[in-house]
């Protein structure tokens, strides 16, 4: 874009005349405590006449160069909110200094008004020459139609306002300027977004792309408010849903289940140009992902996770799967989503235990790779373990849980774009899943994900402790930092003979031999721990049995 010091727009928003950009901009910039500016006032400042006035004088093309030159400018050099006026997006020099802006990480914002409110409020306001001459209504209509699908393709970030007052309108804006966002790049396969924020669910149609005539809702019961959210956004922009309802937690990852919805898609004459989206935990991500891999060898679909658990760890990185009776996730397939929508508002409806959980994907990160996690984990180890969600929303307990999400992911996108399909470098990821998955498997899935992954973390850890690759206290500090977030660090449900046997079956053993993920020397250095010996794989759990 340019050099460091310059400052750069916190969002740029365009929209039709009448869209309400400029009230709905000065709405943002008051609640966000930022300075604003209207590119048409300034191009009037600028020029010493109204716009009409310029157009009448000097005509389109004229108005339009002193347009773009200062749009230009101002992207950069100016930090608060910039509105373009109605026209300018279709200036080729505007949508050359748009896209720099955006690969330098802006937000072009497209304000979607309702065509009809839209065309009201420019008729009402005056001084537009580009709805001059003839009928006002049917000029607006015909740059619609020519606007519209440049808009579209131009901005990165979308808003309906349908309905909308200006201060809900602006709400929804200000949701998406604070949002996160990190870019999954992944070698052979495509990239895509995973969006972490309130209103996140909002780029639910976008992010669909071209307008399949179908959406497969796949969603579980407890979740139904998400459900029915994200149905309305899907309805408003003229999908047709079919709802599709599966059972909770690891019981919707069966062959069973997984058969019933391709009959259902089936009956229905889902083909390769219609969509799935799957809302709910990590449980239901899997299922409607391995859904859209296998549906017509592949079609697209999008997740909107609603666990922390879904936010940090199932719903990114492209792994989707069913359980058979041999063991989790043996029957599945790597296939990339569409786009990732972690929506906050969906965790203020979280139990407290289920909240915790998640924790244990969160910490995990933090010991494989970025050890700032672990740092605030810590740092905020009493309030995470009080979670509340009816409290939970406008705390500052949510940008931490928002920070944690993000880094979370940002672990997981780097490590499955350098390996989509688990042969080296992924599989770090994996750390404290051979004992947590046997743990889970033991247990009839009676455990949650995350509590097991936090027990095959303290074992892993004694694993590595015994071989001489870490110390005890960094054994010492798993188990206090787990237990301090209200995460278990000892399991005493079965035999090792049982859990040996199910670790044999476990996706990382390669032949009969035991494979472990654990650290080398200490956080963010991992290692592969072949063939292990077996009285130290027995006295490690033994270890974890206190």
């Amino acid at each position: 874009m340019s050099d460091a010091g310059t400052q750069h727009p916190v969002a740029v928003i365009i929209g039709m005349m009448g869209a309400g950009k400029t009230r709905v901009g000065r709405e943002v910039s008051q609640m966000m405590g930022l300075p604003f500016k209207d590119a048409d006032i300034e191009i009037e400042h600028e020029v010493g006449m109204t716009i009409p006035e310029y157009f009448s004088q000097y005509g389109e093309p004229a108005f339009r160069q002193v347009e773009s030159d200062l749009i230009r400018r101002t992207l950069d050099g100016f930090g608060g909110l910039f509105a373009l006026g109605g026209g300018a997006p279709m200036t080729p020099a505007t949508q050359d200094a748009l896209a720099d802006y955006i690969d330098g990480g802006g937000r072009v914002i497209y304000l979607q008004a309702d065509p009809k409110e839209a065309m009201e409020r420019a008729n009402r306001g005056g001084g537009r020459p580009m709805l001059d001459g003839g009928d006002a209504d049917a000029r607006w209509m015909r740059l619609y139609e020519q606007r519209d699908p440049v808009f579209d393709r131009i901005a990165n970030v979308h808003v309906r306002t349908h309905g909308s007052t200006p201060q809900m309108a602006a709400r929804k804006v200000m949701n998406m300027i604070e949002e996160r966002v990190v870019h999954v790049g992944v070698v052979s396969a495509d990239d895509y977004n995973v969006r972490i924020g309130e209103g996140a669910m909002n780029h639910l149609a976008p992010m669909l792309g071209d307008k399949p005539a179908r959406i497969a809702l796949i969603h579980t019961q407890p979740v139904q408010r998400h459900s029915d959210r994200a149905r309305a956004l899907l309805r408003q922009a003229g999908y047709e849903v079919s709802d599709i309802v599966i059972p909770d937690a690891e019981a919707g990852k069966t062959v069973t289940v997984a058969n019933g919805v391709w009959e259902r898609l089936g009956a229905e004459g889902f083909t390769r140009s219609d969509a799935v989206v799957g809302v709910g935990g990590g449980a239901a991500t899997d299922l409607a992902g391995f859904i859209a891999a296998t549906w017509m060898r592949g079609i697209r679909y999008v997740n909107c996770p609603t666990s922390l658990l879904a936010m940090v760890d199932a719903s990114t990185g492209g792994k989707t799967g069913i359980n058979t009776a041999a063991g989790k996730n043996l029957v599945g397939s790597f296939y990339t989503p569409a786009g990732v929508l972690a929506d906050m508002t969906t965790l203020a409806s979280l139990p407290n235990d289920i909240f915790i959980e998640g924790l244990g994907e969160v910490a995990k990160s933090g010991f494989i790779s970025d050890t700032e996690i672990l740092r605030i984990l810590e740092g905020h180890a009493a309030e995470l373990r009080a979670f509340d969600g009816a409290s939970f929303l406008g705390t500052p307990l949510e940008d931490v849980v928002a920070e944690l999400i993000e880094r979370t992911v940002r672990v997981k996108a780097k490590h499955v774009s350098a390996d989509l399909k688990e042969a080296g470098l992924r599989e770090f990821l994996n750390y404290g899943h051979t004992m947590g998955h046997a743990i889970e498997k033991m247990e009839h899935f009676r455990w949650r994900h995350g509590n097991a992954v936090a027990v095959g973390m303290v074992y892993a850890a004694e694993l590595a402790c015994l071989l001489g690759h870490i110390d005890r206290d960094l054994v010492d500090y798993h188990r206090s930092l787990l237990a301090s977030l209200g995460l278990p660090t000892s399991w005493n449900g079965g035999s090792f003979d049982d859990v040996l046997a199910i670790m044999h079956r476990d996706k990382k053993a390669r032949g009969n031999k035991l494979r472990f993920v654990v650290l080398d020397g200490g956080p963010g250095r991992m290692m592969h721990l072949d063939d292990p010996p077996a009285d130290a794989v027995e006295e490690a759990f033994r270890r974890i049995q206190h």
